[in-house]
C-alpha cells in the first residue's frame, strides 16, 4: 500500500541535489542515503553531478510517456525542463543505479524513440491461421519536446500472408518526422510450424538404418589402426638396428 509521501510523488517534476564528483565509493555513499547518483547536462551548460530520489525517477520511467516524459527539474533554486536520456539498473536485484538527465529547450527539436502499438486483428490471423509478429518495437522521430507522441498506433487489420507493414505505412503527422528507414518492416504474418509424426514405414526404415553408423565407425577405427601399424613397421625397417657392430679385421 502506497504511503502518503509516495502519493505526492508525480511525473511532472524531479528534485535534484548537487553532489561531489567522485569514485564508486562516493556513489555507494549516495545510495546508502536513499538517493541515486545522476548527471545533468545540455542547454550549453557544463555537466553537473547530482543525486535524485529513485522513486521519482521510477514513476517517470513507468508513466505513459516513459523516458520521453518532459518534466521540471529543480536544481539549486532553478527550474528547467529536462528528460531522462539514459538509466542503469542493477542486473540481479533490479535496483536503479544511475541516470543521465538532459536539459531541454522547448523551442528546439530533438530526436527520440517512440514505441509502436499494433491495433486491430490481422486478417491473416483471423482467417488464415497465421501468427502476427511485430518486428519493430519502436521508431525514431524528430519533433519539438512538446510534440513527442506517447506511442505510434499501427493498424494491422489488413495484414495477410505475403504482406508486410513497414515504417512508410505508419500514420503521418505535421508535428513529427520519421527518422527510421521507411522500408524497415514493422509487422507481418508468419505460419505456425507443426511437427509431422513419422509414418510406420518411415519409422521402420529409420530403425533398420540405425546399426549402420556404429559399423562405419568400427571400420574406420580398424583401418586407422592398421594404417598406423603399417607406418610404424615401415619406419622401423628404414632405421638401422643399433645392435649391429662393424666387423672386426682378422690379425695376420
Amino acid at each position: 500500500m502506497a504511503t502518503a509521501t509516495e502519493n505526492k510523488i508525480d511525473t511532472s517534476s524531479l528534485q535534484a541535489q548537487p553532489r561531489a564528483a567522485g569514485n564508486k565509493n562516493e556513489a555507494r555513499r549516495v545510495r546508502r542515503g536513499g538517493k541515486i547518483p545522476a548527471v545533468v547536462y545540455g542547454a550549453g551548460k557544463n555537466a553537473m553531478p547530482v543525486s535524485v530520489d529513485p522513486r521519482q525517477v521510477l514513476r517517470i520511467l513507468h508513466s505513459e510517456t516513459g523516458h520521453n516524459t518532459i518534466f521540471d527539474l529543480s536544481l539549486d533554486g532553478e527550474r528547467t525542463k529536462a528528460m531522462i536520456v539514459d538509466w542503469q539498473f542493477e542486473p540481479v536485484k533490479g535496483h536503479l543505479l544511475h541516470i543521465d538527465l538532459k536539459r531541454i529547450a522547448m523551442d528546439q527539436k530533438l530526436k527520440v524513440n517512440v514505441p509502436i502499438e499494433l491495433k486491430g486483428e490481422a486478417e491473416g490471423v483471423k482467417t488464415q491461421g497465421g501468427i502476427l509478429e511485430q518486428v519493430l518495437r519502436e521508431v525514431e522521430v524528430e519533433c519539438l519536446p512538446g510534440d513527442i507522441p506517447s506511442f505510434i498506433e499501427a493498424e494491422v487489420t489488413e495484414l495477410v500472408f505475403g504482406k508486410v507493414l513497414r515504417v512508410a505505412d505508419l500514420p503521418r503527422s505535421d508535428k513529427f518526422k520519421y527518422l527510421t528507414d521507411e522500408n524497415q518492416p514493422v509487422a507481418h504474418i508468419i505460419s505456425v510450424k507443426e511437427e509431422v509424426a513419422p509414418t510406420p514405414e518411415a519409422a521402420a526404415a529409420e530403425a533398420a538404418a540405425a546399426p549402420a553408423e556404429p559399423e562405419v565407425i568400427k571400420k574406420g577405427k580398424q583401418e586407422t589402426e592398421e594404417e598406423g601399424a603399417a607406418e610404424a613397421s615401415a619406419e622401423k625397417a628404414e632405421k638401422p638396428e643399433k645392435s649391429e657392430k662393424p666387423e672386426k679385421k682378422e690379425k695376420k
